[in-house]
């Protein structure tokens, strides 16, 4: 498997010894270059995720999606992002103006945040800290935030009602997520996302498959907390526009709403990268145990295995957002605490005893 940091380590030395620069000027272009393939990405992979989950829609309803705009429609998200571009931005009658401003910034933070933590490759992990499970649920609460000042600050009963919905609902469906992650941990003995992966290279080293069942309940309740966490359908409950008009974001025009919308579809990406990193091995390959097999799948590149995976993941949870009807808040609350909450639970003890008594693969 390719390791990545030899072109890091090429770079920084490139900086220092080469060019003669010092550590802050090498520091603060490191930091630039890193900050700018971050925003690039975000942008791509949101253009991508976009463009799929209009395509996949429109197969599981049996229609085309964007057909004209360029071939194969593939045209029709720069056509919309220019769009959002030119329209004009307006401010609310008697608004919040500065939580008006700030909300969009904040959801748009923690979703670059949370997508920082995401290891693409053997060393090629951005922010790669020895607790980055806890930061990176620290750092996706900050998107709650957001959505809050969003509603409130748009002096917009539609909007406060729906932000109060969104709160509510994320910050119940986090602890579900927080214990998924933390029956990882018990597994892996660590919480550097790099070292969670690490622990899954090596045949059948998945998590799935060496944690079995209660690896395989904190997958699937993880995937269900993490699609109510990001506000997509059946969860979708805080952007109904039956009864809200368009939730939280109603007041928004221009990049103000395009900001949203972006957090939105890179959520569900950062969703299913966690998922497909924690459970699913990240960039780790298929290892069977057999030597020409494996030789075959470690020449694959880890950031191949992890886009694959991850893909994968967002098609799954696009596939249930197009195929179950909107549920109601009481509905969505009654799932997490009610159910969620205690699985995750019983399932935390379940995994300490596996790990305790060492009954895993």
């Amino acid at each position: 498997m390719f390791d990545f940091s030899i072109i890091t380590q090429w770079f920084d030395e490139l900086l220092r010894n080469t060019l003669g620069l010092g550590d802050l000027w090498s520091i603060l272009i490191e930091c630039v270059v890193i900050g700018l393939l971050i925003i690039v990405g975000y942008a791509l992979l949101a253009i991508a995720l976009i463009f799929m989950e209009r395509k996949v829609c429109a197969y599981f309803q049996c229609r085309l999606g964007p057909m004209r705009v360029g071939p194969w429609g593939i045209l029709q998200v720069f056509a919309d992002v220019l769009k959002m571009l030119i329209k004009e931005i307006f401010v609310v009658d008697k608004a919040d103006k500065l939580l008006y401003f700030l909300a969009p910034f904040l959801v748009i933070a923690a979703s670059v945040g949370t997508f920082s933590f995401l290891p693409w490759n053997n060393g090629a992990s951005i922010l790669d800290f020895n607790v980055g499970i806890f930061l990176v649920t620290a750092v996706s609460s900050i998107g709650v935030v957001g959505i809050f000042l969003a509603g409130w600050g748009s002096n917009n009963k539609y909007s406060v009602i729906s932000a109060m919905r969104a709160a509510v609902q994320m910050i119940s469906y986090e602890m579900s997520l927080c214990l998924c992650l933390i029956t990882a941990v018990i597994l892996t003995g660590t919480m550097q996302m790099s070292g969670i992966v690490e622990a899954q290279t090596g045949p059948w080293n998945w998590l799935i498959v060496q944690g079995h069942l209660p690896a395989i309940i904190a997958f699937l309740v993880f995937l269900v907390a993490g699609n109510a966490e990001a506000n997509r359908g059946p969860f979708d409950m805080a952007e109904a526009e039956s009864e809200l008009t368009a939730g939280h974001h109603t007041e928004y025009s221009g990049m103000g709403f395009g900001f949203f919308y972006l957090a939105e579809y890179l959520n569900l990406f950062v969703i299913s990268g966690l998922a497909a990193t924690v459970f699913l091995g990240g960039w780790a390959p298929i290892n069977i145990g057999v030597e020409g097999f494996d030789n075959v799948m470690n020449d694959i590149p880890g950031v191949v295995w992890f886009l694959g995976k991850t893909f994968f993941l967002v098609w799954v949870l696009m596939w249930i957002r197009w195929t179950y009807p909107r549920l109601r808040i009481d509905q969505i609350l009654k799932l997490e605490w009610k159910y969620l909450m205690p699985l995750a639970l019983l399932n935390l003890v379940l995994m300490t005893v596996v790990v305790a008594f060492e009954l895993y693969i």
